[in-house]
């Protein structure tokens, strides 16, 4: 059973989504845990389904193997299952063959052997236990523990035949990438290869591998998960910076080494511990993924990269305070501007996204059980989550100021219609540059004040301040649900309007 909830569990202060399930009890003494979390790595709610299903799928395919018991693995699964230590090492050092020099190629003969018991204490043996035979030892252990790995990724228990002979197949399939990457280090792709000798696949020049480009990844991973086009500008140019990074277009030549110094590069620029990791890795690190996904490269560099994001002092986001809202909102009342008159004053009573106000038109202002309200729908604009989606009453203040008869001066569509969409085709990202210098332009400088997303924030503390209900107060603002409970039943504006009328009309402002 999925703990509190079968879908994607979104972190509430990071907004990442993350996977929770609860270890079957049969098995939790096998795990050694009673609950599975992972993280999803991903803020969009779609690709998180996608994501969450696919481990959910993992997990019960490892959670029947464990139930199984010890297993004896035929050859061809001993194959399948080493062959992903043999790409996994020829993806690290690809792009850097000379580098690979924890394995020694020319000792693998020597291994799995047991010494000659005569021999255990002659002059010769003991000269050569502190050079070869230590290395030897550490690259059966090496092994050993590769296979554990692999066993435990895919939940096997196995006999310890089938654990020995993979431990073996590990070792041969990195035998047979470390000749490989010697003969990219010695510029030979081609029959005359130390691989043949080696009894393995022959690097001929039909053998070859052609470039991946990263914008075919990026094209692939777009035309199945449907992103924002906002969404697809900005991780191209993300795969952009990286390539000029890289100095080369070829997914297939990339490694994490190659992400470590791209981070490191980005850390010396200036850019924050939180833009890298969010903004940066994670776009790259969810196209990779859906490269390997999709068989286009063995392995994904970017799984495990991270940035350590600790948050300074005096740099928490923060709501306008009552004397700020008030500030601001006297000044849009004398404003003839539709946008800063109105728009404020919106998302000041509703808690609404300022792109979500900015985009509504003439037919998103409907009476609800007689009551006014606005619909916030994807048929006005693009919308940022499922939960975006939505009816809010009108808060009084609102009617009080006018708003409806500002609304009734709109024959149709768009109430904001002076605000030029952008590229993306949307007002909010116009009406967020105007409306954000208007707010500075009031003395309004503090940086921990985002000048629209911090009325989000107010309507947080209000409903704290005035005792609404916590689910209700998700329902006004779009927020998921908390728990399975939450999502039972219908949010009726009746309701709505009941808690959202305790928010009284700011005082000064009357």
């Amino acid at each position: 059973m999925v703990l509190l909830m079968s879908r994607p569990f979104k972190h509430p202060k990071t907004g990442i989504f993350w996977l929770r399930k609860r270890v079957p009890k049969d098995l939790v003494p096998i795990l050694g845990k009673a609950e599975v979390s992972r993280s999803l790595e991903t803020r969009d709610p779609a690709e998180a389904k996608t994501r969450h299903l696919q481990i959910l799928s993992e997990l019960e395919a490892q959670w029947a193997n464990l139930r199984a018991g010890p297993q004896t693995l035929a050859l061809e699964d001993i194959r399948e299952l080493s062959s992903f230590a043999h790409d996994r090492w020829l993806a690290v050092y690809r792009d850097t063959p000379e580098e690979q020099k924890s394995w020694r190629t020319d000792i693998a003969d020597q291994m799995w052997r047991q010494p000659d018991p005569n021999q255990l204490l002659s002059a010769d043996y003991l000269s050569r236990l502190d050079m070869d035979e230590v290395q030897v030892r550490n690259q059966e252990d090496w092994c050993r523990r590769t296979a554990d790995e692999i066993l435990q990724a895919r939940g096997l228990m196995v006999d310890e035949r089938s654990r020995t002979r993979l431990e073996k197949a590990v070792a041969a399939a990195i035998q047979r990438a470390s000749l490989t990457l010697e003969s990219y280090a010695e510029g030979r792709v081609d029959d005359e290869s130390p691989l043949a000798s080696a009894a393995a696949i022959p690097l001929r020049k039909k053998d070859v591998r052609k470039p991946i480009p990263f914008e075919e990844l990026v094209t692939g991973w777009a035309a199945e998960n449907k992103p924002a086009p906002k969404t697809l500008y900005e991780w191209r140019r993300i795969f952009k910076q990286l390539i000029a990074f890289l100095s080369h277009d070829d997914a297939g030549r990339l490694t994490p080494d190659d992400l470590v110094g791209w981070k490191a590069q980005m850390i010396a620029s200036g850019l924050h511990g939180k833009t890298i990791r969010d903004a940066k890795i994670a776009p790259v690190r969810a196209v990779l993924r859906w490269a390997v996904d999709n068989r286009r490269l063995p392995s994904n560099p970017a799984e495990r990269i991270t940035v350590d994001v600790k948050a300074a002092a005096g740099t928490q986001k923060r709501s306008f305070s009552d004397q700020e809202a008030a500030v601001v909102l006297k000044a849009a009342r004398s404003e003839t501007n539709p946008v800063r008159r109105w728009v404020p004053w919106v998302c000041a009573y509703s808690g609404a996204r300022l792109s979500e106000v900015c985009q509504l038109r003439r037919e998103d202002i409907v009476l609800v059980d007689d009551i006014w309200c606005m619909r916030l729908v994807p048929e006005a604009g693009s919308l940022k989550t499922v939960n975006a989606e939505r009816t809010v009453p009108l808060h009084q203040a609102l009617i009080d100021e006018g708003f409806l008869s500002f609304v009734e001066s709109v024959r149709a569509g768009p109430l904001f219609s002076g605000l030029r969409p952008d590229k993306f085709g949307r007002r909010g990202g116009t009406g967020t540059k105007q409306l954000g210098r208007w707010v500075r332009a009031l003395g309004i400088t503090d940086p921990r004040l985002q000048p629209n997303h911090s009325w989000r924030h107010r309507m947080r503390t209000l409903g704290r301040r005035h005792g609404l209900a916590p689910d209700i107060v998700d329902a006004i603002v779009g927020h998921a649900r908390r728990s399975v409970a939450d999502r039972y039943g219908e949010f009726e504006v009746t309701a709505l309007s009941r808690e959202l009328a305790k928010i009284p009309i700011l005082s000064d402002c009357k």
